[in-house]
């Protein structure tokens, strides 16, 4: 596999309709919203869990493509296999062991060596900071979170079907947001790349991440999430060629001046400012 040797700076654009992209467990899982501003969140955890996923399926945890943070995985088992390999097992002093194991975890999981782990809670396989990071996904304009009442036509226990007298409707709540667009933008370390292992192959399974996980990631609660736009900053130089702001400051996102109440991508308009791309910096739209 080849080696990383740019820097890449992305800007994410996906949309939500009547579903709950991601819900705050601390609010009773409605959806994330910055409370001065009325915008919406989306976490980079939450992102980073469905790129985990979409890997998982399509690569089926084949050598090399196996996720460290997954359903049900005993992390710490998981850290203690990597020195059962003879490249940890030939070492003899502890910081050599960890080192070579951080290395095996490295090569077995995508994740991380794509996203980073702290992998010091068992035999210790050291932290790995990954060349990939994203920030919250924020929503172009304020959100509105609607709730809705939604009933079950059973009940769990036979003591609530008596209680019910014949009647098993069971009722609940379900919180949606209409529509929101939400702008993440994200940054990908040659540098980084080079201490994990991380290669082309592996930006290019990632790219293809951000393009289909949503739609393997369908859900009731979700409704309809789509990944509408994907911009790449290619640097031509490990360390870059201009600051990642400046060029996140280049893609403007403007709500149409004939809609009052966005209900669709179509409401928007995304334009790129290419003429004023910075020397040594090419672009790519991938959606």
């Amino acid at each position: 596999m080849s080696e990383l040797k740019n820097r890449f700076d992305f800007v994410y654009i996906f949309d939500v309709q009547d579903g709950n992209p991601n819900g705050d467990p601390d609010a009773g899982n409605l959806p994330r919203i910055d409370a001065e501003t009325g915008m919406g969140l989306v976490t980079d955890v939450c992102l980073k869990r469905k790129v985990r996923n979409y890997v998982q399926m399509a690569k089926e945890c084949k050598d090399g493509f196996d996720i460290f943070i997954k359903e049900k995985a005993v992390l710490n088992n998981l850290i203690d296999s990597s020195y059962d390999d003879d490249s940890v097992k030939s070492k003899e002093k502890q910081e050599e062991k960890t080192e070579a194991a951080r290395k095996v975890m490295c090569s077995r999981y995508y994740d991380v060596r794509t996203f980073g782990a702290v992998m010091s809670t068992g035999k210790n396989a050291g932290q790995v900071r990954g060349p990939i990071q994203l920030t919250f996904a924020r929503s172009v304009d304020p959100i509105n979170s609607s709730e809705h009442s939604i009933t079950r036509m059973a009940v769990t226990t036979e003591k609530e079907a008596e209680k019910q007298s014949g009647d098993n409707r069971t009722m609940g709540r379900k919180s949606t947001v209409p529509y929101g667009l939400y702008v993440c933008h994200g940054f990908v370390s040659a540098n980084l790349a080079a201490q994990t292992g991380f290669s082309e192959d592996d930006l290019v399974l990632f790219w293809e991440a951000l393009k289909n996980m949503f739609d393997v990631d369908r859900s009731a609660a979700r409704g309809l999430m789509s990944a509408q736009k994907l911009i790449v900053f290619k640097h031509d130089s490990a360390l870059g060629n201009a600051p990642a702001n400046q060029l996140f400051d280049l893609v403007h996102v403007e709500k149409k001046a004939d809609v009052d109440v966005p209900r669709k991508f179509g409401d928007y308009v995304v334009s790129i400012e290419k003429e004023k791309l910075p020397s040594g910096v090419s672009l790519e739209e991938l959606i």
